[in-house]
Formats: C-alpha cells, sequence, structure tokens
C-alpha cells in the first residue's frame, strides 16, 4: 500500500481538530470513516501517530508527519488550483502578432474584452506586416497571428475573419482625387508608384505592370504613409489602413471588385491551443462578427 492524498488530509484535520468528531464534521464523513482512515495510515507507517485514542497529543512520528503533511496539502493545493486555472483560461499566456492595421482597430476592444473576463491571463502583442506574422507563426514565436491569408503555408491554419477593399492611396491635394470614381488602374501609370508588401495580392494585369515597374518598396505602413503624404508618390492599400491613419490622405476606390484584403486568424498547424488562446481567438471572432 501506499500513503494517499486522503490519509494525510484526514490526519491533518484530525491533528488539527484535537479530536474525531470535529474533523468528522469538518471533513464531511463519520468519525467511524475518519478513523478507519486513520488506521490504515498508521498500521502502513507501523507505528501510532498519536498517543491515545482520544487523538489530542501526536506522537513524534505524528509530529513530523503533521508538518511533512501540511506542507504537502498546501503545495498539492495550489498545484491543483494552478492546473485547473490553466484549465479554465484564468491563467495563461497569449502571445500575438498583428498586421497595423487591425492592432490599431479591432484589437484594443478584444484586448479590453478579454481581460474583462481573464484578467490573470499574460498577453504579448507584436505589430509586423502579414509575412512576419506568418514567420512568427511557423518558428512559434507567437501563438496567433491576424494577418492576410495569402500564400497559407502548410504548417500554418488559417480561419478567415473579413475582407476589406484594396483602393488608390494618395495626397488630398493630388491629382487624381479630381478625376470621376471609381477609377481604373491604368491611371496610375502617370504618377510616381510607391510599392508595399500588400501589392502581390492584386491580380490584375494593368496594376501588376504598375507594381513591377515601382522603384520604390517600402513595407512599413507608417513610412509609406509619411512618403504618401509629402508627395514622393502614390500606392494601394487596404481601406481599413487608411481608416486608421490620420492627416492628409485620401483613399480612392478603383473599379475593380476583385481587388480585395483577406484577413485571418493563424495559428500553427496540429497544435493543441491553450484554454487561454482559445478563447482569446473566439474573442476576436466575436468582436469582428458583432462590428459587420
Amino acid at each position: 500500500m501506499v500513503i494517499k492524498i486522503e490519509m494525510l488530509k484526514y490526519f491533518v484535520a484530525v491533528a488539527q481538530s484535537g479530536n474525531l468528531s470535529d474533523a468528522a464534521d469538518k471533513l464531511g464523513r463519520t468519525p467511524s470513516a475518519v478513523s478507519m482512515m486513520l488506521k490504515q495510515l498508521e498500521d502502513h507507517l507501523g507505528a501510532p501517530l498519536f498517543e491515545s485514542d482520544r487523538k489530542s497529543k501526536l506522537t513524534s512520528l505524528g509530529t513530523f508527519t503533521l508538518d511533512e503533511a501540511a506542507r504537502g496539502l498546501d503545495h498539492f493545493q495550489r498545484t491543483s488550483s494552478a492546473i485547473e486555472n490553466y484549465a479554465h483560461a484564468k491563467s495563461g499566456f497569449v502571445r500575438i502578432a498583428v498586421v497595423p492595421s487591425v492592432a490599431g482597430t479591432i484589437l484594443p476592444e478584444v484586448v479590453e474584452r478579454f481581460l474583462e473576463k481573464h484578467p490573470n491571463v499574460h498577453i504579448d502583442i507584436r505589430d509586423m506586416d502579414s509575412a512576419a506574422v506568418h514567420r512568427d507563426i511557423i518558428s512559434e514565436q507567437v501563438d496567433l497571428g491576424i494577418a492576410s491569408d495569402v500564400d497559407i503555408e502548410s504548417q500554418v491554419e488559417s480561419k478567415p475573419l473579413f475582407s476589406d477593399a484594396f483602393g488608390i492611396v494618395c495626397s488630398n491635394n493630388h491629382p487624381l482625387t479630381e478625376l470621376d470614381f471609381p477609377l481604373d488602374w491604368s491611371e496610375l501609370h502617370r504618377y510616381p508608384f510607391i510599392a508595399n508588401g500588400l501589392c502581390s495580392q492584386i491580380s490584375d494585369d494593368a496594376f501588376q505592370s504598375v507594381f513591377k515597374a515601382s522603384k520604390l518598396m517600402v513595407r512599413s505602413t507608417t513610412s509609406l504613409l509619411a512618403l504618401i503624404k509629402t508627395g514622393i508618390g502614390i500606392s494601394v492599400l487596404p481601406k481599413l489602413v487608411v481608416d486608421n491613419a490620420r492627416g492628409d490622405i485620401c483613399f480612392l476606390a478603383v473599379n475593380d471588385s476583385t481587388a480585395r484584403r483577406h484577413i485571418a486568424i493563424l495559428h500553427r498547424a496540429n497544435t493543441q491551443l491553450s484554454p487561454a488562446i482559445k478563447n482569446f481567438e473566439k474573442t476576436i471572432q466575436d468582436v469582428v462578427s458583432q462590428a459587420n
């Protein structure tokens, strides 16, 4: 026979109460059931734990056992609580990589809602472009990603979240703003074009010729918008990016209904997500669903 956690629990209750009756009430058991459990423990140890049947005074073995059992039960309780908290998303860690346009619009509400229900979960947010999000998912640097779902690798699982339209982005005083909308991609040939990492998602041949002819590639959205504001060139971006920007920027609709950016929740394929991560993912989906 081995010492069971229940044996130690019953013994500590009796030792602290000083008698069987009070210990039995505390444990919600009968005095005879408690007495039987104590006997099993003493039989296993081969020596008595109490000086008499009254259970009011411990033997030297009883004193040693009480110290060790109390410490062990406390550790067991803390371990049990930690496991239960993790299982019910009351604790844990969520690492998420997000494209800037989502980080500045949808994510604040997601974090606020999540922390209301899970205040003890730690969240690590990283702001980066879609390619970097995919890399960090694959390398397991983050648990979740919110990014474009193009060119999904086999190591990444994708769940569609929303889509928004691409449009031409220019300064408020640019000549393009004086034309009738929606614009054709062919209008871009007349002006300096600044390429960015999202341009490859637009398949139109007329646009691709403009993209390939560009002499300037800017992958940072912040830097790209700054260059556009100063009139150095024009570019194309999803509408959400421009809605989130401030300053002298215009978003011009284009005559191409297929030009849309598709955003998805990403995580590494064949990976069991923790309860906290699953709850964070659900919160993202809820916020987006209610916004649409």
